[in-house]
């Protein structure tokens, strides 16, 4: 990300959502990792199921608003869901959280929340990017066309592996099933291949190391038209750290 955000935002990037939850060491994030992001010019930091997995993360999630845990977990937990942010030139981006429960865990629908948390959002703007944490494609592409017409973007994360599916829905949209993964991809879904093979071929459970080969910043860039808070275009990004794009 230090690499290679600041050759990003040369390309008149005016907003960077990132999700941050295996930003330790794989998995989780602590306080310390998520202002590291935000001062590289990180604008909100969105998560998913491992949010929790760093304890010291739970105060840090009540206090700062720029970083999101999934809005369909009980409203008890700590932290917030979605929120409402400005660019450095004065417009206004709504950005909702949101986690899948097909293969996960048994949460509130997020088709009812995001109809719920958009209603509030779109009173104060029509730009909306929502960021659905989740395991099946079933699940995010019928969130995408659920929203269809009603957020800016539907941008699907959690499986680390970037799908070429990305469009602009017929209502306007944009969507893609998997952003994609910022790290070694000279891995298994970012994890050394040695270990995540061991675990495949003896079924014993064991301790991931994150692998180090062939690190890349993956996501998309969306254009939206901020008169009607739909999407005018979504390209797809791949940045090796060497500075050569693929």
């Amino acid at each position: 990300m230090a690499e290679l955000l600041p050759e990003l935002m040369g390309e008149s990037i005016d907003f960077v959502i990132a999700n941050g939850e295996n930003t330790a060491g794989g998995m989780g994030i602590t306080p310390q990792l998520a202002e590291v992001l935000l001062d590289l010019g990180v604008n909100v930091i969105t998560s998913g199921n491992h949010i929790w997995r760093k304890k010291e993360i739970i105060p840090f999630l009540e206090h700062e608003f720029r970083l999101l845990r999934p809005a369909n977990y009980p409203s008890d937990a700590p932290g917030r869901g979605c929120g409402i942010y400005t660019t450095p030139d004065g417009r206004r981006v709504g950005v909702l959280n949101l986690e899948g429960r097909v293969f996960m865990k048994a949460l509130e629908s997020p088709f009812k929340i995001a109809e719920e948390h958009l209603s509030f959002l779109r009173r104060e703007t029509g730009v909306i990017i929502v960021d659905f944490h989740a395991e099946a494609t079933s699940e995010k592409m019928a969130l995408g066309w659920f929203l269809d017409g009603e957020a800016s973007a539907v941008l699907g994360t959690h499986t680390h592996v970037q799908t070429a599916d990305e469009r602009v829905l017929p209502g306007g949209t944009a969507y893609i099933t998997d952003v994609g993964m910022t790290g070694p991809t000279d891995s298994i879904i970012g994890i050394k291949k040695e270990i995540a093979l061991e675990r495949f071929l003896t079924m014993v459970p064991n301790q991931f190391e994150p692998a180090k080969g062939g690190l890349e910043l993956q996501g998309v860039i969306i254009e939206v038209d901020e008169g009607t808070g739909l999407s005018l275009g979504i390209r797809r990004i791949k940045m090796a750290l060497d500075q050569q794009k693929r």
